[in-house]
This record gives structure tokens, sequence and C-alpha cells, in this order.
């Protein structure tokens, strides 16, 4: 069947859509938004289901009443899973993994959990590890754990809700949850020990098709009945999805907000480092992705701010001319340093506004290349959201890696990606159109192999 409009529910961890994708112009048509409200307890900090599920029903209806909708396509945060009984309600509240609840059987908890060399999943703190979180609720709430038939992970939860299908996936079980094992590709140590695996349904493809929506939901939202209702994405996953429709790996994506998260399909999972912020995902269709991150975005608001211009190409030429360095880490604790102190080379306070932007442009690339060393990526580096137009970063980073750097602002993101992986072949050509090219420059090349000098001197 040709679609035309996807209905994308994406739920990220502040705020949740509902949006209307017109796959032929591959854009979103219409949004609907709402914050993703996170209630104080009891029994422990949780997502309000019962808000977003109305907010969604109503978004829903009001999009399709202006858009008729082929199909429904789910993705979401991820560390997150819904504990469902046999009568389908919820047995423990869904846990904000920010919550610092789980920390209560910390202990007890890293005894067990399986090590990096199989899970690819690094400690994190609080619910981060998904494992975590059930493990607390297990030990803290024995009688309501007793009563789960289904540990559902996030996308495919609110599936279920759609269609009443129960099932697993694979993008929400292989990111930083403990419970993957990427060795014998199946569930983990930890889940087998603690008798969890028939609890978990039967794994289906993210872009499968759980059945129809509900007939009472349908004639409810005012959608046809034959609409099918995919199982669902982790969204971190679904940005990748535009690339491997127009690239083979190996490549890289940047993905650049308060955390850049570089992506390597085609890299090398023992490369990974557990204590310098990497992890294994896995894509939409099945396969390892080795990842770095650093709180970059974070780090560059602290460092620049946000009414400073853009610097011109002089103040850029200068810096690299005097060589003028920041070393990491802006904020310590994560990221491919995290046991570092920032250093400059020279006094920021003698800097202008613009030189320390350049500087600070140079330092994040920088980081990214460190990054991206980690996974083994190889090929082009796409480069997505806020840094992407920021050309000195974009420069560096091609200098610093000597791949080729592109921008990818054109439909790009988790909603798109969602709505394409539910009719791949119906997406524009190309899904993805570079707006911008870098290459290495040896000017630059030359900043970056002092940089890293300069690293191994202050070690």
């Amino acid at each position: 069947m040709t679609m035309r409009h996807v209905g994308v529910i994406d739920v990220g961890k502040t705020n949740a859509k509902v949006v209307a994708v017109d796959l032929s112009a591959m854009r979103e048509t219409a949004v609907r938004t709402a914050p993703n409200r996170v209630l104080a307890g009891p029994p422990y900090a949780h997502f309000d289901i019962d808000g977003l599920w109305g907010f969604i029903r109503t978004a829903l209806a009001e999009i399709n009443r202006e858009f008729p909708l082929d199909a429904i396509s789910i993705t979401t945060h991820g560390a997150c899973a819904a504990l469902i009984t046999e009568d389908g309600s919820l047995a423990l509240p869904v846990l904000d993994y920010e919550s610092a609840d789980p920390e209560a059987s910390a202990s007890a908890y890293d005894a067990i959990r399986p090590g990096f060399e199989t899970s690819y999943s690094p400690r994190l703190p609080g619910g981060l590890n998904l494992g975590a979180q059930l493990f607390y609720q297990a030990r803290r709430y024995p009688q309501a754990f007793a009563q789960v038939r289904w540990i559902l992970t996030y996308p495919q939860y609110w599936a279920y809700r759609f269609t009443g299908v129960t099932a697993s996936e694979l993008t929400s079980l292989g990111c930083h949850t403990d419970l993957w094992d990427f060795r014998t590709w199946g569930f983990s140590s930890l889940v087998k020990e603690e008798g969890w695996l028939d609890r978990f349904p039967p794994l289906q493809p993210a872009d499968g098709a759980l059945g129809p929506m509900r007939a009472d939901l349908a004639r409810e939202l005012g959608l046809a009945s034959s609409v099918p209702v995919a199982c669902g994405i982790h969204d971190s996953n679904a940005s990748l999805v535009p690339h491997f429709l127009m690239r083979q790996p190996p490549f890289s994506v940047v993905s650049t907000g308060t955390w850049v998260i570089a992506c390597s399909p085609g890299g090398d999972l023992e490369r990974l480092d557990p204590t310098r912020d990497c992890l294994a995902n896995i894509d939409a269709f099945g396969r390892p992705v080795p990842s770095a991150r650093f709180m970059g975005g974070r780090e560059f608001s602290t460092l620049i701010p946000s009414s400073v211009e853009t610097p011109s190409s002089a103040s850029a030429a200068d810096i690299l001319a005097r060589g003028v360095m920041l070393l990491p880490t802006i904020l310590p604790g994560s990221g491919p340093f995290p046991n570092r102190t920032a250093n400059w080379t020279q006094d920021p306070e003698s800097l202008s506004q613009a030189e320390r932007h350049v500087v600070a442009s140079f330092y994040l690339a920088l980081m990214t290349s460190e990054c991206l060393v980690m996974t083994a990526g190889e090929g082009v580096i796409a480069v997505e959201g806020p840094f992407s137009r920021n050309a000195l970063y974009c420069a560096m980073l091609a200098s610093a890696t000597g791949r080729p750097v592109v921008t990818t602002e054109n439909a790009t993101g988790t909603s798109i990606g969602a709505a394409m992986l539910v009719a791949p072949s119906q997406g524009a050509a190309p899904p993805v159109a570079d707006d911008e090219k870098f290459l290495p420059d040896p000017p630059m090349a030359r900043y970056a192999a002092a940089w890293r000098s300069a690293l191994e001197r202050t070690a």
C-alpha cells in the first residue's frame, strides 16, 4: 500500500510530540507538543502515563482530520520500561531514569550486572541502566513485581496500547541497558539469572507492523481500522535511519545538542572504552553501532554567551597561527577525558569573545574527533543539530579526522527517521540532502596534531 502521511508518536525526555510526516515531501506537516511530565511519587519519580496517553489520543485525532494517517510509528527515549500485568495494567509506575532511587540497590546490582565486554553498557548513574531500574523495582516492591507478566521497553509499550500486541525490540534492548549480550546475541546473564527471561515477549523488528490499531481506538480517533502500527524504535536509532537509506557503512553520524553523540556504523566494538563514555547501540536493522559521547553543547554554553556573533575568518586564522588552545575537560566526569581538568594555553581573559568562540569551536571538534577514534569510524561524517551550523567546528572536525564532513539539516531527526522506517522505499530521493561539505585543511590539521601532542605532555 502506498502511504502518504505517517503519524509519529515521538516521546522525548523533556517533551512529547505527535507529528504527521508527509513521505512524499519528507517533512513534518503537522506537529502537536506537550511536556513529558514527571510525577514526584509515590512510590518514586515516574512518568505521567495517563497524561501522555490523553495527549497522544487527542493530538492524533486532530491531526488525522487534516492529514488522514496511513500508518503509526513510535519513537521514544531509552532507559525506560513498563511493567505490565496479565490484565494489561501497570504493575508499577513507569520509573523516571533520572530518579536516584535505584542507587539504593546499586552495590548489590553492581555485583551481578554483566561485564562491558558482553553488554557494551557502561555503568551509569540513577536508572540510566534499565537493568538497574528493574533490579531495584524487583527488590523494593517484590509483591508488585511478582504480578508482572510482560516487561515492555518504552516504544513497545505505546505500540501495545494501540494494538494489544506485546513485543520486544533490539534498539531499545541494546542501548546501555545491561539486558542484551552482544557476544551471544541474546538476552544477558542478568536477565537469565534474575528470572526475567519469560517476561520479555518475542523479538520483533522495529519496522514490523504489530497489527492494526485496536478497532475501538480507531473509531475513537477517526482513523481507518486497517491503519498499521509499527513496533517502534529508540530515538537515537531513529535518527540514523535516513542516513542508512542514503549511505552504506562505514560512516559516522555526529548528533549535537546538550550531548554530542558520535555513532559509527561499521566501526569496531573492540575499540570502545567503558571508562571514556563509550557504549554500543543496535541499529534499526539489528546491527551493533559503536558510539561515544560528551556533553559538548553544555560545555559550549558555559564557554560562550549566546549573544556572541560568529567569528570572522581572520579571527580563526589568527588563533591557528598563535596556536591558542583549550585542553579538556570543561565538565569532568564524562566524555573521552573524564578525569582531566580544563586548561587554556593562554589566559582566556586576554582573548576577545570572537577569539574564545574560535578556540571553543576547535576544542569541541577535537573532542568529537577523539570520540570518533574510539568508535573506529571511517568514511564520511554527517553532523546534525546546532553544531552543523558552526563552520569552524565542521572544518576542524574534517581536519582532525582526515575525513570529509557534511551537514545534514534537511529531512533528518527522530520523527522523520521513524516515519521512513515504516515505508523506506517511499522516501524522497535522496532521503538526506547534504547541505555543505568540509574537507581537511592543512593549517587546521597541524593545529589538531599540536593539540594531541599537548594532551600527551600534560597526561
